[in-house]
């Protein structure tokens, strides 16, 4: 295979956190799909979750063998991206803008890398609205000039198949999504 059919095969895959990527990871593998990882994480509050969720991607990324870019933590950027929306629902335009900044985080750091293909793990979770976030990561990624995977993960058993490779994998499983609004 040459270089440039290699290139067309390479995916990063925005990682949310470990056991919702416990699935997409080796399913994209088995695809023939070279993973690189990307976990953005500003989103993610109190300091002392962020480590949890960090610590359970780096056992999840050393079982799998696959490299992750970690985003530099900084709550106080995400939040400022966030503003005026604080008092959203859950699930509503807060949740809509973080999709989008974590996204177009992602397909920003796909472009620079030279990375063609771009998906994340967030469809895996029954309480997000998979339509939207296949809709942001599409426009997001076009904007960039990367392809969007459109990927449903928690189709096929996805959600439970990613419940069972945590407990057998041992990872840490939160309760709220991630932000402090969501705790």
């Amino acid at each position: 295979m040459d270089n440039e059919n290699e290139n067309e095969k390479n995916l990063l895959l925005h990682i949310c956190c470990a056991p919702d990527a416990s699935v997409p990871v080796p399913d994209l593998s088995a695809e023939g799909w070279s993973v690189l990882g990307f976990f953005y994480g500003s989103n993610i509050q109190p300091y002392n979750e962020y480590l949890k969720r960090l610590e359970a991607l780096n056992v999840l990324i050393n079982y799998s063998r696959i490299d992750c870019k970690i985003f530099e933590y900084n709550p106080n950027e995400w939040l400022e991206k966030i503003s005026g929306l604080e008092n959203e629902p859950e699930g509503g335009r807060r949740c809509e803008k973080c999709f989008e900044v974590q996204l177009e985080a992602g397909a920003c750091l796909a472009k620079k890398l030279g990375i063609k293909n771009f998906s994340t793990t967030l469809t895996i979770s029954p309480h997000k609205n998979v339509k939207l976030i296949n809709e942001i990561g599409e426009r997001v990624s076009a904007s960039y000039g990367i392809t969007w995977q459109n990927r449903i993960w928690r189709k096929n058993n996805g959600f439970l198949r990613s419940l069972r490779a945590s407990r057998e994998l041992g990872l840490y499983r939160q309760n709220y999504c991630g932000c402090i609004f969501s705790i």
